[in-house]
This record gives structure tokens, sequence and C-alpha cells, in this order.
């Protein structure tokens, strides 16, 4: 069995596994570098031999694009940021844990996080729900986002444009006023793609 994968070799991973169901053979080193958001070429053909050396990859030696899958790791595990407010906006806490969802939530461009709060309530969304975020870093309007304000503090809200580069962070309770920020407080860190609740 192969040894432990940091999350951005997670992510390498599952980009070369998708693309190579998707297509029937093996991305590119930039077609990856694309995918997983790294420029270098270099930094990813590091990672790629870290891969190897984990045991989760081999080279075919004078084949164009030769690499080969290994082990079939679990990449729809999703790791587990933290927590993020429904509420007033709270400091940004990275977490080190994972969740492991279904293969239909999962995807190597996804993370999960645990609502706190409940501004979000009237779209159906409680407090300690769990949330599937999509990572990009725009929005339609009208969309829930992920927006990080300031650079210091993370809330889930919906996201409306306004004239003069104003952005409202709007919140599905009736008893709560929308937010609005300079286009240049605000940055999108995903959208919402699906949540789950549990019962018991």
């Amino acid at each position: 069995m192969g040894r432990l994968l940091t999350r951005l070799e997670k992510r390498i991973l599952g980009a070369i596994r998708e693309h190579h169901t998707d297509h029937s053979e093996m991305p590119t080193i930039r077609q990856i570098g694309k995918t997983v958001g790294v420029k270098s070429p270099g930094t990813v053909g590091r990672y790629i031999n870290t891969l190897i050396d984990k045991g989760y990859l081999e080279r075919q030696p004078r084949i164009w694009r030769g690499l080969k899958l290994i082990q079939d790791e679990d990449v729809t595990s999703l790791p587990l940021m933290g927590r993020i407010a429904a509420g007033l906006p709270i400091e940004a806490i990275t977490g080190e844990n994972e969740l492991n969802p279904n293969e239909l939530l999962g995807g190597s461009n996804r993370y999960a996080l645990q609502i706190m709060g409940n501004s979000m309530v009237e779209a159906g969304i409680h407090d300690k729900d769990w949330v599937i975020i999509q990572i990009q870093d725009y929005a339609d309007n009208g969309q829930i986002v992920v927006a990080l304000i300031n650079n210091t503090e993370a809330t889930l809200k919906y996201l409306y444009y306004h004239p003069n580069d104003r952005i409202e962070l709007r919140p599905a309770n009736s008893s709560l006023q929308s937010m609005i920020y300079k286009a240049d407080q605000i940055l999108i860190q995903g959208i919402l793609a699906a949540q789950m609740r549990t019962y018991l």
C-alpha cells in the first residue's frame, strides 16, 4: 500500500485519474498543472516523481505521456478545511482532517465546510450542516459563495454585484441585514455545490 498523500498530491493524482477516465490517455504535465492551479511544470514534475516514489504511479520509458496508475487511491475524499460562518463572519481557520462523502460529492476541486449559525436558514442551510464547496474565484449574481472579507474573515452568503464596484453579501434570514463591501475587500473562494445534514 502506498504512503499517505498530501492534499496537493491527492489533487494531482485525482487530476491524472480523471483525465485518463475521460480521454483514455494520460494528461501532459501542463494539463495537470492547469487542472490543479500550479503554473510551474517543474513543480508538477516533482510532485509526479513523489507519487512515483510513493507507489501510486509508474513511469513507462520511451512512451509519450508514459505514466501508469498503480494504486486505486480514494480520490473522492474531501479535505475538511474547518468551519464557516453563517452568521457574523469569523476568522478563517484551516483544518487538517478529512470528510469522506460518497463519490457523487467528491472531486479534486472541492472541499467541505461545517456551518456555524443560522444566517442561511431560509435557504435550507442550518447550523451544523455540511456544505460542499467547488473551488473557483468567480461567481454569478445570486449564487451562494464562500467569501473571504479583507483576507481575514470568511462567510457563506448570497452574492450580488452592485454599481460602483460594490458587492452585497446577503443572508437568507429575514431577521438579518445584508453586508455591503467594496469589490477589493471580497475574495471569492468557491461556490456552493452540495449540502449534507446528519440527524443522529
